[in-house]
């Protein structure tokens, strides 16, 4: 109803929208109402003004990617403010009008583009570029041996997960936004990427045990799962026992699995805004099984960078903004010096 509702405000006050932007052009921005409502709520739900304003700067970059002009995003926000106000009075908008005014007063200052994630000055920098390229061009057997032989060659495995899949991953979402790859080049970068990564599993899987054991899964609705099998991949590589369970899990698969393996923590993924309240609703889950007393629960993903406190308020024991931060973390938590 609210889209609804601001889709036909923008369009009575703004006609000329349909002649600029094509005979698509309310299917298009009823769907970016959705989305503006989308994140705008999950950020109320986070009380993170943060959050709503990071979601209008990448919207701001991915449509002028599109060539829409900044002024219509803006106009866009004003009619967001206005219809949550009309619609919903002044006692349940005026909270939410406040996060619209926020994101509205910082966009004259948000950028048009996002810089590359491809640092020349990172580790491994020449082998992520050949990594990517390959990969762009659709050849995922070169990619792997590009990894296969660096491997070989000494290069340690944790570097080749930092340094080049998870960088070259963030490049490939960059290049996404901003409209130079299509959705499919996307997924198949990703889906190559997945496969490499199992093909170097004889490595990551030859080290010592040290008997503890941490579940790892991305929360229900979330198909994002690449980063938390990296996650699950570097405590196998410290010497933990990891139980994977990927993308999309429902809360009952989760508590049941950190019962069936007696786990001593939780990690848990979300890399979009509207997914926080999901992983709030798997940690309320665990706090109230008894069986789960005592299991240490880590949160990662992008929300998580963006808004500092996110994790504890939301109820988990901390935070990593990497792989190799979880392990240091989950060994504070759980008392266990690395092996």
């Amino acid at each position: 109803m609210l889209a609804e509702a601001l889709v036909e405000r923008g369009f009575s006050l703004y006609p000329e929208l349909e002649q600029g932007y094509g005979k698509n052009t309310r299917e298009k921005s009823l769907q970016n109402a959705g989305d503006h409502l989308s994140y705008l709520a999950q950020a109320l739900a986070a009380d993170s003004e943060a959050l709503f304003c990071d979601y209008v700067a990448g919207a701001r970059v991915a449509l002028a990617k599109r060539e829409v002009r900044s002024a219509d995003l803006a106009f866009h926000l004003e009619c967001l403010r206005d219809t949550l106000l009309e619609k919903l009075g002044a006692s349940a908008g005026a909270p939410a009008a406040r996060y619209v005014d926020a994101a509205l007063a910082k966009l004259p200052g948000m950028p048009d583009d996002l810089p590359t994630f491809l640092d020349e000055s990172l580790p491994l920098s020449p082998l992520a570029h050949q990594y990517l390229q390959s990969l762009l061009r659709g050849e995922r057997d070169v990619a792997g041996r590009l990894v296969l032989l660096a491997v070989d060659g000494g290069i340690p495995l944790k570097e080749i997960y930092l340094n080049v899949f998870q960088v070259v991953q963030y490049e490939i979402g960059r290049l996404w936004q901003t409209n130079q790859i299509s959705v499919a080049q996307e997924h198949y970068c990703t889906a190559a990427t997945q496969l490499i990564m199992s093909q170097l599993y004889p490595y990551v899987f030859s080290g010592a045990k040290n008997g503890a054991t941490i579940v790892v899964t991305c929360v229900s609705g979330e198909l994002h799962e690449i980063g938390v099998r990296m996650v699950a991949d570097f405590f196998e590589m410290e010497g933990w026992n990891s139980y994977y369970l990927g993308a999309n899990m429902p809360v009952s698969g989760i508590v049941q699995a950190l019962i069936d393996n007696r786990a001593d923590v939780l990690g848990i993924g979300a890399t979009i805004t509207y997914h926080v309240s999901a992983a709030e609703e798997v940690i309320q889950a665990v706090r109230a099984e008894p069986a789960c007393d005592g299991i240490k629960i880590l949160v990662g993903g992008y929300p998580f960078n963006i808004e500092p406190g996110l994790a504890e308020k939301i109820g988990a024991d901390g935070f990593a903004s990497d792989a190799q931060g979880a392990i240091t973390l989950a060994n504070q938590l759980t008392g266990r010096n690395p092996p």
